[in-house]
């Protein structure tokens, strides 16, 4: 049976819909998240955790540009939500001690928007653009002349009498953060003299945000509850504070407080994440993958009616989690899981499951064992 996107739908019933919203492992802040960050956040590189090559290279460019007495180099920091890409701009103007202005590229919507930011910073300023490679194509235009040259052209008036008044800026570093650093034209990444990738965090790591961010709350926490709450957190600080939080409530509420590992697992099974750190919308995925489809190759679409969700939540929400931990490979048939997905949920492959030559059972296919 052919599983095309255009053609097919899942067979049955679908199941109850999932919703990607205020999913406790989404690595995106809503309000609650971006009030406890601002408590735990470091203050300095010397409390950051993780990074180890970036905190180490960005020490230098901010060293070096405080003994020259000059701004820093425009820094680019990329990566996925929630690795603190915002922690180290802030983290930037106090090295430099310098105050910090904070908008995002959806923000900036006008070229004016932007000339109306720029010409108010001071000499030194650090402006923290979150989202830069959503910028309108004209303000992405004048911040080339603005980041080289610390100069922008204001066109005044319309038509043929429209004239171009320039205008100084004092010089600022600019601080941009994108999720999605493929998106930004080369001329504009160029002119970035200091460009880092933010990697996932290790469970060790991600540890010692735990210690830290426990130790602020005024939480007692053992080192093996930290683990556990650790190799949940899909590599993420972020999720791994979220986390933290709703394992204390559980302690307070059905313990003495105390986070163990085993109140850590009770409560996070409480919030359906498992031990590898998926919740109810990825293993809704993988169910219906494995038992629906027999491991693939199924389309995006099909896979996205079978669990009631948007196709955009399963590939933007769902995948790239699964896709990273080698649960799910995408092909151009479409979607297929591999073996570790099927040992994962605890179902046995069929004979012939993808990734498998035919009859091989057992043995080592297109993902391996």
């Amino acid at each position: 049976m052919n599983w095309d996107d255009d053609t097919d739908t899942a067979p049955g019933p679908p199941p109850a819909p999932l919703t990607a919203d205020g999913r406790i492992v989404g690595a995106s802040a809503d309000g609650e998240d971006q009030a406890v960050e601002a408590a735990l956040r470091p203050k300095s590189l010397g409390e950051f955790v993780g990074q180890e090559r970036v905190r180490e290279q960005l020490d230098l460019v901010l060293t070096a540009a405080r003994a020259r007495g000059a701004t820093a180099d425009h820094v680019l920091l990329s990566g996925a939500p929630g690795l603190g890409k915002t922690t180290l701009s802030m983290i930037i103007a106090a090295e430099m001690q310098a105050p910090i202005r904070i908008t995002s590229g959806p923000a900036i919507q006008h070229a004016g928007d932007l000339a109306a930011i720029l010409s108010s910073l001071h000499e030194g300023e650090v402006l923290f653009l979150d989202e830069i490679h959503r910028m309108s194509r004209p303000a992405e235009e004048m911040l080339y002349m603005a980041m080289e040259d610390f100069r922008v052209d204001v066109i005044v008036g319309k038509g043929p009498g429209a004239t171009a008044i320039p205008l100084e800026l004092p010089p600022f570093t600019l601080v941009g953060a994108t999720t999605r650093a493929g998106l930004l034209p080369p001329p504009l990444r160029d002119r970035f003299g200091f460009t880092a990738h933010m990697e996932f965090y290790d469970p060790a790591e991600l540890e010692r945000v735990i210690h830290r961010s426990a130790q602020l709350l005024d939480l007692e926490i053992e080192t093996a509850g930290a683990a556990e709450i650790a190799g949940r957190s899909r590599g993420t600080p972020r999720i791994a504070n979220r986390l933290l939080r709703r394992v204390r409530d559980y302690a307070q509420v059905k313990a003495d407080g105390v986070i163990t590992r085993e109140v850590a697992g009770a409560a996070l099974r409480v919030y359906e994440v498992d031990d590898r750190g998926l919740d109810r919308l990825d293993r809704a995925v993988l169910q219906a993958l494995l038992k629906l489809f027999g491991g693939g190759p199924v389309g995006l679409s099909t896979l996205a009616v079978a669990v009631g969700e948007e196709r955009e939540t399963v590939e933007e929400v769902a995948e790239p989690f699964l896709v990273r931990e080698g649960l799910l490979a995408r092909t151009p048939r479409g979607r297929v899981a591999t073996p570790a997905a099927w040992a994962h949920l605890g179902l046995t492959p069929p004979q012939q499951a993808p990734g498998q030559a035919p009859g091989a059972v057992g043995r080592p296919g297109l993902f391996g064992v």
